[in-house]
C-alpha cells in the first residue's frame, strides 16, 4: 500500500475561514486496467487544479486524508494507482462561505462501461455498469464547472450516454452570461446549449460508441444547481447503467432552504431477473406487451421485505442522528414505472424538482415520473428506531400490467437500536392512488424569487397540440397479427441510421423531413376508444422551429387502447407546466386553468391518464432536440420525436461545429 509522505492540503473549494473539508480514504495499487477484466477499479478522475501529490511505499491498509473530490490516478512503478473516497460527502461549509466563486473547475470523469456480475433475488447474472458499479458513479460538480468524461466502450453493444439536461455552452456565451447579457436559470439536466454533440440519445444527436471505442463528453454546468442524472441512451441499456449527478451551488451562494446537516443520494430502478434486452427484443418479436420487472430497488438493491430473504443483509439504509435534517436527493431511473416514495412516520419537504428551485411544501408521499428528480428535506425527529422506506408503484390504468412489488430499505437512527430491531413499517397508496399523485402534482410551484425567477413566455408564437397514446397495427409475423406501437399525432416515429444532428448540420438529404404535424391530422374524442379505420402512420418527421420561438405545447392522452398516463421528456430545454386537466383539451376554455405566474419549471412532465398537460418553453438553443415518453416501452414503440430549432441571426446562436472524436455510424 501506499501513503502520502506530506499532510494532506487544503481542498481548493474549502471556504475563506480555512475549513478542510477532508475525508479519509484508501489507496489502493492494481495493475492497469484490462479491457478483458469485468470489473473496473475505481471512478479515474483527475482534477486540473489538484496536481501531483508525493507517495511514498508504506504498510497495507495505512489511510491519509484527501477531501471528498480529490480522486486522482498516479503511475508507479508500471502501476496505476487509485485514490478514492470510500464515502463521499458533501462539502457544505464551502457552500455557505461568504465569498462566491467567480470561475469554475474543470472535474475529470472516466466512464468505462463493463460487465459485471450482481446478484439481486437470489440470483446472479452479468449486466452493464459503469465502472463495474450498479448504481453508477455519481458525478460531484458546482456551478460553473466544466465536466468532462470520456466513455470508453469494453463491451460488445453499442452504447451512449445521456446528461439528463446539462448545459454545454461555448465560450463566448459563458462571458455574455457573466456580463448579464445572457443569463440562463434551471435546465433539464445538462443542458447542451449550442452544442447537442454531447447530449447522448444514439442517431438523435450522435452515432453510438462502437465496442472498443470511445468519446469524450463534454459541458458546462452554467445557470444549474442541483440534482440531476445520466443514463445509457440506446436500448434498454439504462436498466442498469446509470448515476446521479449533484451540482452545488457556486461557493458564496446558499440555498435557498434551510441549510441541511447532510445530503444523501437515493436512485430508485427497476429489476429484472432476465436480461431487459433479451426481453424487449422479444416482445419486439411477439407484437406483445414485454414482461414487468421483477422488483424495484433503491439505491440497486430491493430491500428488507423483498422475496430474497438475503436481500436484508444488503439493503438501502440510511442511517440518521437525532434531530439532524438531510437532503434527500431522490431520481427515478426506473424504466417503465411511476414510483411513490414514502418513509414511514416522517413527513418530508420538497425543495427542489428537476434541478429547479421550488416553493417548499410538506408531505408524507412524494410521486416522481421516471427521468424525473425531486430534493426534499427530511429531519430525524421521530424516536429512536428503524423506519422503513417504501418505492411502489402508480398506475392508474386498469388495463396496463406493472410490478407491484415494493422496493423498501430502513432510516435507522444511530446509537438507538440494532440492525436487527423491528422496523416500523408504512403503507404505501393504493397502486391506483390518482388522488395522492394529483395531490403531490397539483403542489408544485417554482420558487419564483428575485434570484430565481419564473421567466414564463406570456405571448405564444407556436401553439402545437400533440395526442400522445397508444395503438394496434397489423403484423401478420406476431402472435395475435398485429402489434402494439405508440405515437405522437398519429406517427410512430422511425429512428434513422444517420444521427439527425449531423444529417442536419452537414445538409445530409434523405434522413429525415421536417413535417410533423403540429394539430392532430383526425381531430376525435381523443378519451375515446377512437375511430376504427386509423391506422398509425411511420416515419421520420421532425418539427421546425425558428430560433428564440415561444412554444406552447399540450399533450393529449389518447383511449385507442385504453388511457394511460406519460411521463414527457424534452432534451435540451426545461419548460414551464402551465396546466393540466381531465378528458378532452378545449382551445376556449382550458386555458383559464393556466398559471403563468409562478408554474413549476422542469424538464420531465407526466401526462395525466385521460387528460391533457400544457407547457410552455422558449426554443432558445439551436440544434435537433429528442422529446419522448420516459417510459421506455413507449418509447420503443414510437412514442417519441425531435425538433429542429434553427440557427439565430445574432453571435453565439448558432450550432458548434461537432467534436473531432464524434463516433461514426
Amino acid at each position: 500500500m501506499l501513503r502520502p509522505s506530506t499532510k494532506a492540503r487544503q481542498h481548493p473549494d474549502a471556504t475563506a475561514s480555512g475549513r478542510d473539508i477532508q475525508e479519509a480514504v484508501m489507496v489502493l495499487v492494481r495493475p492497469r486496467y484490462d479491457a478483458a477484466a469485468s470489473v473496473f477499479p475505481g471512478n479515474d478522475i483527475v482534477d486540473e487544479d489538484i496536481g501531483e501529490e508525493s507517495l511514498t511505499v508504506g504498510e497495507e491498509n495505512s489511510r491519509f486524508i484527501f477531501s471528498p473530490y480529490d480522486t486522482i490516478s498516479f503511475c508507479v512503478a508500471g502501476l496505476k494507482v487509485y485514490i478514492y473516497v470510500r464515502k463521499m460527502v458533501v462539502d457544505k461549509e464551502s457552500a455557505y462561505s461568504s465569498t462566491p466563486d467567480r470561475k469554475g473547475m474543470t472535474r475529470h470523469y472516466k466512464f468505462n462501461v463493463v460487465e459485471k456480475n450482481f446478484t439481486r433475488l437470489c440470483s446472479s447474472k452479468p449486466i452493464l455498469t459503469v465502472n463495474g458499479q450498479f448504481p453508477g458513479p455519481t458525478i460531484y460538480a458546482r456551478e460553473d464547472d466544466t465536466v468532462i468524461v470520456k466513455v470508453v466502450n469494453h463491451v460488445k453493444y453499442n452504447v451512449t450516454i445521456h446528461w439528463s439536461a446539462l448545459s454545454n455552452f461555448s465560450h463566448q456565451a459563458m462571458s455574455d452570461i457573466s456580463s448579464n447579457r445572457l443569463r440562463p436559470f434551471c435546465r433539464h439536466g445538462v443542458r447542451q446549449l449550442m452544442t447537442g454533440w454531447s447530449d447522448g440519445p444514439a442517431y438523435i444527436t450522435q452515432c453510438p460508441i462502437q465496442p472498443g471505442q470511445n468519446y469524450v463528453y463534454n459541458f458546462t454546468l452554467t445557470g444549474q444547481r442541483g440534482t440531476l442524472w445520466w443514463h445509457a441512451h440506446i436500448s434498454w441499456m439504462r436498466a442498469t447503467v446509470h448515476g446521479a449527478i449533484v451540482i452545488l451551488p457556486k461557493r458564496g451562494v446558499p440555498y435557498p432552504f434551510p441549510k441541511p446537516d447532510e445530503e444523501r443520494v437515493i436512485i430508485l430502478a427497476e429489476w429484472w431477473k432476465s436480461d431487459p434486452e433479451a426481453i424487449i427484443n422479444e416482445a419486439l418479436k411477439s407484437g406483445l406487451a414485454p414482461n414487468v420487472s421483477d422488483a424495484h430497488t433503491i439505491n440497486g438493491h430491493a430491500g428488507p421485505l423483498s422475496s430474497c430473504p438475503s436481500s436484508s443483509l444488503d439493503g438501502f439504509s440510511l442511517r440518521v442522528d437525532k434531530a439532524k435534517t438531510y437532503l434527500l436527493r431522490i431520481i427515478n431511473a426506473a424504466l417503465n414505472e411511476d414510483l411513490f416514495f414514502k418513509v414511514a412516520g416522517h413527513r418530508m419537504t420538497v425543495v427542489e424538482v428537476d434541478a429547479c428551485y421550488t416553493k417548499p411544501f410538506t408531505t408524507d408521499t412524494l410521486l416522481i415520473t421516471p427521468g424525473q428528480t425531486t430534493n426534499v428535506l427530511l429531519t430525524a425527529d421521530r424516536a429512536a428506531g428503524r423506519y422503513l422506506v417504501s418505492a411502489s408503484p402508480f398506475m392508474d390504468s386498469p388495463l396496463v400490467s406493472v410490478d407491484n412489488r415494493t422496493g423498501t430499505g430502513t432510516v435507522q437512527y444511530t446509537n438507538s437500536v440494532s440492525t436487527s430491531a423491528a422496523i416500523t413499517t408504512t403503507k404505501p397508496p393504493p397502486q391506483n392512488a390518482t388522488p395522492v399523485a394529483s395531490s403531490f402534482t397539483d403542489s408544485l410551484r417554482s420558487l419564483n424569487s428575485k434570484l430565481y425567477p419564473a421567466k414564463v413566455p406570456l405571448t405564444v408564437d407556436h401553439s402545437l397540440l400533440f395526442t400522445v397514446g397508444l395503438g394496434v397495427n397489423p403484423c401478420p409475423g406476431c402472435v395475435n397479427g398485429s402489434r402494439v406501437v405508440a405515437d405522437i399525432n398519429n406517427v410512430s416515429f422511425v429512428m434513422p441510421t444517420t444521427a439527425l444532428l449531423q444529417a442536419h448540420y452537414f445538409n445530409v438529404s434523405g434522413v429525415f423531413t421536417d413535417d410533423f404535424p403540429g394539430q392532430p391530422p383526425m381531430p376525435f374524442n381523443y378519451t375515446s376508444s377512437g375511430p376504427g379505420n386509423v391506422q398509425t402512420m411511420n416515419g421520420t418527421r421532425l418539427y421546425r422551429l425558428p430560433f428564440n420561438a415561444s412554444v406552447q405545447l399540450v399533450f393529449q392522452d389518447t383511449g385507442i387502447i385504453g388511457p394511460e398516463s406519460h411521463p414527457i421528456h424534452l432534451h435540451g430545454f426545461n419548460f414551464f407546466a402551465i396546466g393540466k386537466g381531465t378528458g378532452n383539451f378545449d382551445h376556449k376554455t382550458s386555458p383559464s386553468k393556466f398559471n403563468l405566474i409562478d408554474p413549476v419549471e422542469r424538464n420531465t412532465i407526466p401526462v395525466p391518464s385521460g387528460g391533457w398537460t400544457a407547457i410552455r418553453f422558449r426554443a432558445d438553443n439551436p440544434g435537433v432536440w429528442f422529446l419522448h415518453c420516459h417510459f421506455e416501452v413507449h418509447t420503443t414503440w414510437g412514442l417519441k420525436m425531435a425538433f429542429i430549432v434553427d440557427n439565430g441571426k445574432g453571435p453565439n446562436q448558432s450550432i458548434l461545429p461537432p467534436p473531432k472524436d464524434l463516433p461514426a455510424c
